[in-house]
C-alpha cells in the first residue's frame, strides 16, 4: 500500500507531542531543474529554524533539525524525487513522502501536522494501480492522469518466479501432480506436453502468490482500481487464479518492460478514464437527488454545521477552487476571510480534512464537472 495513504490517518492525523514540523515543496524529476530543489529545501529549513526559535526557545533545535539537514545533503534522494515532497517531524518522528503532484512551498511549526495539502492528493478519484506480470517477475505501479511511478514493494512480495519454483522443489507430490499416475489403463505423458503443463502450473502458482499479495497489501487498503499489464498469453492464466475484486476487466496487452512509463500511463488512463467519468457522473447525480431531498447542500455555512455533526458521507471539492476562511470543528461555524490574509486556511480543505476524520469520503472534482458554483458539494448520511 502507498505509505502516505497508510500513514495519513494513523500517523499524520494522530495526536503528537510538539513541536510538529510540516514542510511541503515542489520538486523536479529531471536534470537540470532538480538542481535547485535542495537549495529551496535549505531555504525552507531556515524558515523552520526561525519559527522554532520563536515558539520553542527552550528546546534543542539542532536535534530537531538534524534529520532535515541529513536529508538536505542526501544527493541520491534529490536525484530521484517526483513532483513534490512532504516532510513531517516531531522529536520522536521523521517522515518523508514523494508526491506525484506538485504542491506549494510551505513550512509550518505548530502543535499538530498541517495535512490539508494531502487531501487533494490522496482523495483524487483519478488514481489507479497497474500490475505488470510475466513469468519472470511482477511490478506494481501507482498513477493518475498525470503521472505513473513504480511502487516500492514490501520485502516479502513475490517478485520472482524462481522463488516460487524453489519453494516447490522439495514437495514430494510435485512430480506426481505433474506427470500423473501410471500403470494399467493409464497413459504416461512425455515431452512437450509435460513441460508445458509444468510451465503453466509454475506460472499459475506465481501469479496466485502475486495476486494474493497485491490484494492484501495494496488493493484492499486503498480501494484503487487495478489494471493488468502483461503479454496476451498471460492474461487468462492470471485471471484464472485472481480473486482480487479491484482487478478491472479491461487490460493492457503488453509487457510493461517493453514500453516507457509514460506510454504505460497513457494506455492505462485511456482505460481508466471512462470509469472515472462514470463514477463522477454517479456522484453528481447522487448529489442532485440528495440536495432535492434536503440530504445534501452546496452552502458552505450549512456544510460546516453538517461536518461538525459528522453528517457528511461524501464531499465533492473543486480541484482549482480556494475559499479563504476558518472552520471551527466543534461548532461548525464558518468564517470567511480575505484571500491575502496569511493567517487563514482554505475552507474547502479544512472541511475535507474534517470529513475524513469523521469517516466520510472526499472526492476532488475538475472545475468543469463540479455540480455547484461554491466549490463544494456535500452528500449527507442523514
Amino acid at each position: 500500500m502507498n505509505e502516505l495513504e497508510h500513514d495519513y490517518k494513523t500517523v499524520l492525523l494522530a495526536d503528537h507531542a510538539g513541536p510538529c514540523i510540516s514542510l511541503y515543496q515542489p520538486t523536479h524529476r529531471t536534470f537540470p531543474d532538480r538542481k535547485q530543489d535542495p537549495i529551496r529545501f535549505g531555504n525552507l529549513l531556515k524558515e523552520i529554524e526561525a519559527s522554532l526559535a520563536r515558539q520553542y526557545a527552550g528546546r534543542d533545535i539542532d536535534a530537531l533539525l538534524r534529520p532535515f539537514r541529513t536529508l538536505e545533503e542526501d544527493e541520491p534522494f534529490w536525484n530521484h524525487t517526483l513532483d513534490g515532497i512532504a516532510v513531517f517531524a516531531t522529536p520522536e518522528l521523521f517522515k518523508v513522502y514523494n508526491l506525484q503532484r506538485t504542491v506549494k512551498e510551505k513550512a509550518i511549526v505548530a502543535d499538530s501536522f498541517h495535512t490539508k495539502p494531502l487531501v487533494r492528493i490522496l482523495q483524487s478519484a483519478d488514481r489507479f494501480n497497474v500490475l505488470g506480470v510475466s513469468r519472470h517477475g511482477a511490478t506494481l505501479f501507482e498513477g493518475n492522469r498525470y503521472a505513473l511511478d513504480e511502487v516500492k514493494l514490501e520485502a516479502d512480495f513475490p517478485q520472482d518466479l524462481e522463488d516460487v519454483i524453489r519453494a516447490g522443489r522439495d514437495d514430494p507430490e510435485r512430480a506426481k501432480r505433474a506427470h500423473g499416475p501410471t500403470g494399467p489403463g493409464q497413459t504416461t505423458r512425455h515431452g512437450m506436453n509435460v513441460r508445458r503443463e509444468l510451465t503453466d502450473n509454475e506460472t499459475r502458482r506465481f501469479f496466485r502468490a502475486v495476486d494474493e499479495a497485491v490484494a492484501k497489501t495494496y488493493s484492499k487498503p486503498s480501494g484503487l482500481p487495478l489494471l493488468l499489464a502483461a503479454l496476451p498469453e498471460h492474461h487468462s492464466l492470471f485471471r484464472e487464479v485472481s480473486n482480487n475484486p479491484a482487478l478491472m476487466a479491461q487490460a493492457i496487452d503488453v509487457d510493461p518492460a517493453s514500453i516507457s512509463d509514460e506510454e504505460l500511463r497513457k494506455r492505462a488512463w485511456d482505460i481508466v478514464l471512462p470509469r472515472y467519468t462514470e463514477r463522477l457522473d454517479a456522484l453528481i447525480e447522487q448529489f442532485g437527488t440528495s440536495k432535492a431531498n434536503d440530504r445534501g447542500s452546496a452552502d458552505l455555512t450549512e456544510i460546516g454545521k453538517a461536518a461538525a455533526a459528522g453528517r457528511i458521507a461524501t464531499l465533492l471539492i473543486d480541484a482549482d477552487r480556494v475559499v479563504p476562511g476558518r472552520f471551527d470543528p466543534e461548532t461548525g461555524h464558518v468564517a470567511f476571510a480575505r484571500l491575502e490574509d496569511p493567517d487563514v486556511d482554505d475552507l474547502l480543505d479544512d472541511l475535507g480534512e474534517h470529513t475524513l476524520r469523521t469517516g466520510g469520503d472526499v472526492v476532488v472534482v475538475p472545475p468543469k464537472q463540479m455540480p455547484s458554483d461554491t466549490g463544494i458539494a456535500a452528500i449527507y448520511r442523514f
